[in-house]
């Protein structure tokens, strides 16, 4: 899936379906894909109606032009200068951000440019990311003067306390490598390759069982919030679900068989 072009008076968010891939692609390029909240609203939108779809096997979110997301929209927030705005905008990025990680199929950020901010959240809260070498990340808002608390959350899911919090303090930018590095991002390739190395990924994820992976990913998260005691009661329950469905049963078979 290569970088859609610049186009005027376009929807601020693409879909594109093929063979079980979905790609969502923010669009809004002239403000580097600011998440707006009009955008917001659209991916709310587009979220849950593909979170109903079973044919849709995997997300992939894209970004148009320069960049992947460079945060929120600070125009629009200043224009709205108001407590009552800013507590809905914040509550309206946290459930997108939560809807990514609830529903059932895997999402990966596909990374082509700077992810800023709660751009750089985005990416965080992603199942899987894969970024272009040339991509750089920042939780930059400490910079003017409005430490990325929401972002912390998906951040510090990722990495180290003491690494994110120095992006979170100094608000400074890292590259793709140190990225990979420090757990944000799972494969940094040349920009050339990026499509190729998204599409490995969803072939990938393609070829699996459909019910394991939606129960796998709820687990997975699930399991995270809680003591190791309570861990381990809910994830001998997920297998032993899922060692009753047609898909384990079937895949068990074939391969003590030896066949697909």
């Amino acid at each position: 899936m290569s970088t859609p072009p610049i186009t005027e008076n376009e929807p601020v968010l693409l879909r594109h379906d093929a063979d079980g891939v979905t790609t969502l692609t923010l669009n809004r390029p002239g403000q580097f894909n600011s998440l707006s909240t009009e955008l917001l609203t659209e991916l709310q939108h587009a979220l849950d109606a593909i979170a109903q779809e079973a044919s849709v096997r995997v997300v992939v979110i894209a970004g148009a032009g320069k960049a992947y997301c460079a945060g929120h929209d600070l125009k629009q927030m200043r224009a709205n200068h108001g407590m009552d705005y800013m507590q809905k905008l914040f509550a309206q990025c946290g459930k997108v951000m939560m809807t990514i990680v609830q529903m059932p199929q895997p999402v990966i950020a596909r990374i082509h440019g700077v992810a800023a901010a709660a751009g750089c959240q985005l990416v965080a809260t992603c199942d899987l990311a894969v970024a272009a070498d040339v991509a750089r990340f920042a939780v930059s808002g400490i910079n003017v003067g409005l430490f990325c608390a929401t972002p912390s959350v998906a951040l510090v899911r990722n990495m180290g306390r003491k690494q994110a919090m120095e992006m979170l303090l100094t608000g400074d930018f890292i590259d793709a490598t140190e990225a990979q590095h420090r757990g944000l991002v799972n494969r940094v390739v040349p920009l050339d390759r990026l499509d190729a190395e998204v599409k490995q990924l969803t072939d990938s994820i393609c070829g699996k069982s459909a019910s394991a992976i939606a129960m796998g990913k709820q687990a997975f998260y699930q399991q995270l919030e809680l003591g190791l005691e309570g861990a381990y009661e809910l994830t001998t329950e997920t297998m032993a679900c899922n060692m009753m469905t047609a898909d384990a049963r079937e895949g068990i078979d074939a391969f003590m068989q030896k066949r697909k």
